[in-house]
């Protein structure tokens, strides 16, 4: 990958990716930075994608009005047609945050997803929500189908917990900082029709006098996993190196990466 700069609020990239599992092949992508300053790392509006020689896209438009309303809009084209297109708008009151968002929206076959979110501070530490999920269309059983679920989330200084639980699953999450140099996360993914749970470890090591980061990961399928990125100093170039095997399906996968800029 290269990333070229071309202004302060304009960078275009090209990338070559070689793979066994995914297309390879040649992709340009270019990144559009507004003039709307909103804090000191945000500005608006935000333009990217990235296209093929074959006329295949991804787009992504991000835009904020004012202080509380944000909007996104993500657009995927193959074979010259839109495969997937979806609207999200996000309101930040002063103790909440509602968002909705409608994908894949077809009005001739009539269907379509929508998904409302809110989340309630209750306290500075804890946050109470709720989510509700809408299909509809041909393709799904009874024409509809809605699912509700409850999430809480409590947050301390050096760490995050969070869940939900809908009647499809349970979704659980820690997060600990236990230093400035290591990170460590845990995360449990119960899904109730499947009758399946997975546990999965996962941790970042960060050592910034050698510009190194290692982040690793297991689970308790076996699977294990790790990426190792390090800055080519002075140079700006970046190398990466990861890795994933899954020993209950002796799978090995192995990849590299170089990216200049």
């Amino acid at each position: 990958m290269i990333n070229k700069g071309l202004s302060n609020h304009f960078q275009v990239s090209h990338t070559i990716n070689m793979s066994s599992m995914t297309p390879s092949g040649y992709r340009f992508g270019a990144t559009y930075v507004g003039t709307k300053q909103i804090s000191p790392n945000e500005a608006f509006p935000v333009l990217l994608g990235d296209i093929d020689p074959n006329g295949n896209l991804n787009a992504h438009i991000i835009h904020q009005f004012g202080q509380r309303i944000k909007t996104k809009f993500v657009t995927q084209i193959q074979n010259s047609k839109f495969t997937a297109a979806q609207f999200t708008t996000d309101y930040k009151g002063n103790d909440y945050t509602v968002s909705l968002t409608a994908g894949n929206t077809d009005i001739i076959n009539e269907s379509g997803l929508l998904v409302t979110h809110y989340l309630q501070s209750v306290t500075p530490s804890i946050a109470l929500g709720a989510e509700l999920v809408y299909q509809y269309g041909p393709t799904v059983p009874g024409g509809e189908i809605a699912l509700l679920s409850a999430a809480a989330r409590y947050t301390g200084t050096d760490a995050v917990v969070s869940g939900t639980l809908g009647g499809c699953g349970l979704h659980l999450c820690y997060y600990q900082r236990a230093s400035e140099q290591l990170q460590l996360g845990v995360e449990l993914d119960t899904n109730f029709r499947m009758q399946e749970s997975v546990a999965t470890l996962g941790y970042q090591v960060e050592l910034p006098k050698a510009d190194l980061c290692f982040r690793g990961m297991v689970d308790s399928s076996f699977t294990v996993g790790a990426v190792l990125e390090k800055k080519l100093q002075p140079l700006p170039f970046s190398f990466a190196l990861s890795g994933s095997m899954n020993h209950n399906k002796s799978q090995f996968r192995l990849g590299c990466g170089f990216i200049i800029g």
